[in-house]
């Protein structure tokens, strides 16, 4: 199951060339469209628009914790 959500900022994991996108590239998912796709948004620095696709969860990864490893820190203290 996907931990990836709707508004997540995600990068790409892997170069996928036929959508112009490589490995590293930062987007925000806008819609998710079933447990494993997601339409995801790029920008450029002046936030404009410069591609949207709908990629696999296997194909991003989250990047933010939502806080996780310092509640379980906070918890252990």
């Amino acid at each position: 199951m996907s931990q990836i959500k709707l508004l997540d900022t995600v990068a790409v994991v892997v170069d996928i060339p036929h959508l112009g996108l490589t490995a590293g590239e930062v987007g925000a998912v806008v819609e998710e469209l079933g447990r494993d796709a997601f339409e995801v948004e790029f920008v450029d620095p002046d936030g404009t628009t410069y591609a949207t696709h709908t990629l696999r969860a296997s194909q991003l990864m989250a990047l933010h914790t939502r806080g996780e490893a310092l509640k379980l820190r906070a918890g252990a203290a």
